[in-house]
C-alpha cells in the first residue's frame, strides 16, 4: 500500500506534527502491523523536514509502543493498542465544555453514588456527613465552596471502594474542579439555584445512609442533570462576566 504524507508547516514542535501524522497512518491502519516505515530519506523528503526531527518522531512513537526498531532492517509498525485518552488536544467553546464535563459527571457520578450506598460504612457516612457540613459552612462564610463541593463527591467517591474509579476521578480532577468554579458561579447568582444544589446533595446523603442504590443512582443523575439545565439557562451577562474566564482551564487544558 502506498502511503503519501502532507508537507510539514514551519512552525513549533515539527517533530509532534511528524509523529502525529505518522500515528494517525498507524491507527487508520493505512500502515498495517507489520508493515516497514518509509526510510528516513523518504520521510525527510515527503514531510519537508530534517533528519533530527524524522528521528524525534519516530522515538515518540517508539514510546507510545506502536513501532519498533529491528537492527539492520528498519523501523515496523506494532499492533496499535487503545489510543490514550488526550485531553489537552480538546477544544471547544466554554459553555460547552462546561456542559460536556458535566455529562461525562453524571455518569461516573451516578455509579459511585449506588457503589457508595452498597458498601459505606459508618465512618464513610460520617466523612460524608462532615463534607457536607464543611461545604455549608464555607458557602456561610462567603467562599464559593468549589474545593468543598469536590470534596464532598470525592468523599463519596471513597465510600464507593472502586479504585478504579477513584483514579479516573483523580485523573479528571483539574477538569472536574474547572467545571465546578462554573457552576457554583452561576448557582450562587441565583437563590433558588443554590439552594436546589443544597436539596440534590441532601437526596443524594439520604440515599447513601439509607443504603438504597437505586435511590442513590438516581439521585446524583439528577444532579448532574440539573447541574446541566442550571448552566443552559445561565444568561449571556454570566458568560461576559465570569464563565468564559472560570471555564478557560477547560478549555485550554495546560
Amino acid at each position: 500500500m502506498t502511503v503519501s504524507f502532507s508537507a510539514i508547516q514551519p512552525t513549533l514542535k515539527l517533530a509532534d506534527q511528524v509523529a502525529q501524522q505518522l500515528e494517525a497512518q498507524i491507527r487508520a491502519r493505512r500502515l498495517q502491523p507489520g508493515e516497514k516505515l518509509p526510510t528516513e530519506a523518504e520521510l525527510v523528503q515527503q514531510l519537508e523536514v530534517s533528519r533530527t526531527v524524522v528521528r524525534e518522531a519516530i522515538s515518540r512513537l517508539r514510546s507510545l509502543n506502536l513501532v519498533e526498531s529491528r537492527q539492520g532492517s528498519g523501523v515496523y509498525v506494532k499492533e496499535a493498542g487503545i489510543e490514550p485518552l488526550d485531553l489537552d488536544s480538546l477544544h471547544t467553546s466554554s459553555k460547552s465544555a462546561v456542559i460536556q464535563i458535566t455529562e461525562l459527571r453524571r455518569a461516573l457520578e451516578s455509579e459511585v453514588a449506588e457503589l457508595a450506598a452498597q458498601r459505606r460504612d459508618e465512618e464513610d457516612l460520617r466523612r460524608i456527613r462532615e463534607a457536607v457540613d464543611t461545604l455549608a459552612e464555607a458557602v456561610r462564610q462567603g467562599r464559593d465552596g468549589v474545593k468543598e463541593d469536590v470534596a464532598f463527591h470525592h468523599t463519596i467517591a471513597q465510600a464507593a471502594r472502586n479504585p478504579f474509579l477513584i483514579r479516573t476521578l483523580d485523573y479528571l480532577a483539574q477538569f472536574l474542579h474547572d467545571a465546578t468554579r462554573v457552576t457554583r458561579a452561576n448557582e450562587a447568582r441565583h437563590t433558588d439555584f443554590a439552594q436546589a444544589v443544597t436539596e440534590e446533595h441532601d437526596r443524594i446523603v439520604r440515599a447513601i445512609e439509607a443504603g438504597d442504590p437505586a435511590a442513590a443512582r438516581q439521585a446524583a443523575a439528577s444532579h448532574m442533570h440539573n447541574a446541566i439545565a442550571r448552566i443552559q439557562q445561565a444568561d449571556a451577562s454570566f458568560w461576559d462576566q465570569d464563565g468564559e474566564r472560570l471555564a478557560r482551564g477547560i478549555v485550554n487544558a495546560p
